[in-house]
């Protein structure tokens, strides 16, 4: 007879709050956004404990990518860099 995996959803919740784990959330997210920008693009980082994990943003100058799209492309580039 096999066991149901249950996952421990409070340890899980209170070790997506530590100083640890916002430190490696933002070194991610420096690393896609220095990626990114690898060819001349502005891209900067943005993280904060929230009410329930530590979380990131990667933000991109539209202009220097010259659109949209050209934004998408760079990030998407600055995660396949980001390992």
């Amino acid at each position: 007879m096999s066991q149901r995996f249950r996952p421990n959803r409070s340890g899980i919740n209170s070790l997506m709050r530590t100083p640890e784990t916002g430190a490696e959330v933002r070194r991610i997210a420096e690393r896609i956004a220095e990626s990114a920008g690898s060819d001349g693009g502005d891209f900067r980082t943005d993280s904060a404990l929230g009410t329930r994990r530590w979380r990131a943003a990667v933000i991109g100058n539209y202009e220097k990518q010259r659109d949209a799209e050209g934004t998408r492309r760079a990030l998407l580039r600055g995660l396949d860099g980001a390992d």
